[in-house]
């Protein structure tokens, strides 16, 4: 065992632990959830960490060897090769300081291992005058979430993409097939299935548009900052620096805030990126909702759309097949939305110069994207791939419709259009042999 000492008191830590005392008792305080701050989001603290100690031996702060023996270590947790030890439950309280504090202490006791120390000897790499140099969790866990939220959304559009490409393709496959328009769920207007399917890709590609257009705003950091944004500690060489050096470790074209105070405290770019991926989100469940109603019978619904069976229905009706991905997806989008409250109300929540509620805030956003990656590629591959329209039956609907009354309306007038349609229902006979077959020839030459 080795001791280990905080201003709160002492811990013994077994000799083989790359864990610090503040680790330790993060575990012992945050035992919450069973769910685990984000990978993404922890590799991305180790960049800055590296880019740190790069900026930090630049200004003379730093020993070579020290500032080589961390960015080693960092390369050594970018390979995956520490995911097992850089474990922590993503509900925490101190604004993020024990995630910072996990790499902060597992890079100096895994640098010291390489240095040939023993583990706890301080003296000769310390996680907070040496790893931590510059630094504060407060510009750095941020700067960190920033990027991670960056990566994910990347990752995103491609399903995304790959999405809207499969709604373009049906929108041209299923351009001739007519279809009833319905509103308020009423027969309205006839349309055909690719204006509905090319209409839905529009959307989809708005969304994709408005997410490339906020991952310009999470370029943009506080770190340098520091505690509150007054960069206390942290030389503008070493911003300059520090900037250079994670672009270049990261591909992200990062830059500093233009205010790091304001950037430090107050979170509404996070608002911002919860509310697209929530417009995706409605976008994804309107979509979903459509397609059940569409295939609902599949002799008592609308039917006119037939989904790919993908499992047996019910565990008492034999030979039931539900729209089961439709409905994954509405639920992925039902959570997507209750995330973006938690975001909301967390980011109201900061008080003064700083938001103590980032973890729950980047836990949420993490969950959203990746939710809303595995829907697009699910309701791709697992439904929309392999869609099949009932084109008799809504030819069907089409021909023996009442919504030729609205075309004729302006001819005959909307009264007598009425008088007609309401005949045409009760009497279960199409309008076309209602007004005869000459007088329906004429008018219909009159209407195009």
């Amino acid at each position: 065992m080795r001791i280990e000492n905080d201003s709160i008191g002492s811990i013994p830590i077994h000799a083989d632990s790359y864990n610090g005392i503040h680790t330790f008792r993060a575990r012992m305080n945050f035992d919450i959830s069973k769910q685990e701050v984000d990978r993404v989001l922890l590799y991305q603290i180790a960049q800055i960490k590296a880019a740190a100690a790069i900026a930090n031996q630049q200004t003379g702060k730093l020993s070579a060897l020290k500032a080589r023996t961390i960015v080693d270590v960092v390369d050594e947790i970018l390979d995956g090769q520490w995911d097992q030890e850089l474990r922590l439950d993503a509900f925490q309280g101190g604004a993020g300081t024990s995630t910072n504090m996990l790499l902060n202490e597992f890079i100096a006791n895994r640098g010291l291992e390489r240095l040939g120390h023993l583990k706890g000897e301080y003296q000769y790499l310390h996680p907070l005058d040496d790893i931590n140099q510059s630094q504060s969790t407060n510009d750095v866990y941020p700067s960190a979430g920033k990027l991670a939220v960056f990566l994910q959304i990347h990752q995103l559009l491609e399903p995304l993409q790959a999405l809207t490409g499969v709604l373009d393709e049906k929108a041209v496959a299923f351009a001739n097939i007519q279809k009833m328009g319905r509103t308020q769920l009423q027969d309205a207007v006839p349309t055909t299935f690719g204006q509905s399917f090319q209409a839905y890709g529009n959307n989809l590609k708005r969304c994709a548009k408005r997410l490339r257009a906020i991952m310009n705003e999470l370029t943009e950091l506080n770190l340098g900052g520091t505690a509150i944004g007054t960069c206390v500690n942290a030389s503008i060489p070493y911003r300059t620096i520090v900037y250079r050096e994670l672009k270049k470790r990261s591909k992200i074209a990062v830059k500093p805030a233009a205010d790091f105070i304001d950037a430090t405290q107050n979170l509404d770019v996070f608002v911002m990126v919860s509310s697209v991926l929530k417009a995706l989100a409605v976008s994804l469940l309107k979509m979903s909702h459509d397609l059940r109603l569409l295939s609902s019978g599949p002799r008592a619904g609308l039917a006119e759309l037939a989904l790919p069976a993908r499992q047996a229905g019910s565990s008492i009706m034999p030979g039931k097949v539900n729209p089961v991905i439709p409905e994954v997806v509405s639920q992925i989008a039902f959570q997507v939305m209750g995330n973006d409250t938690t975001i909301t109300i967390a980011a109201e929540s900061g008080e003064l110069e700083l938001n103590a509620f980032e973890p729950v805030i980047f836990h949420n956003l993490f969950e959203s994207i990746q939710l809303l990656n595995q829907g697009c590629r699910v309701l791709n591959t697992h439904c929309l791939a392999d869609i099949q329209v009932n084109s008799e039956k809504c030819l069907q609907d089409v021909s023996h419709g009442t919504a030729l009354a609205t075309k004729l309306a302006p001819i005959i007038g909307y009264e007598r259009a009425s008088n007609v349609v309401k005949e045409s229902l009760l009497k279960n006979i199409p309008v076309e042999e209602l007004l005869g077959k000459e007088s329906f020839e004429a008018l219909s030459k009159q209407i195009g």
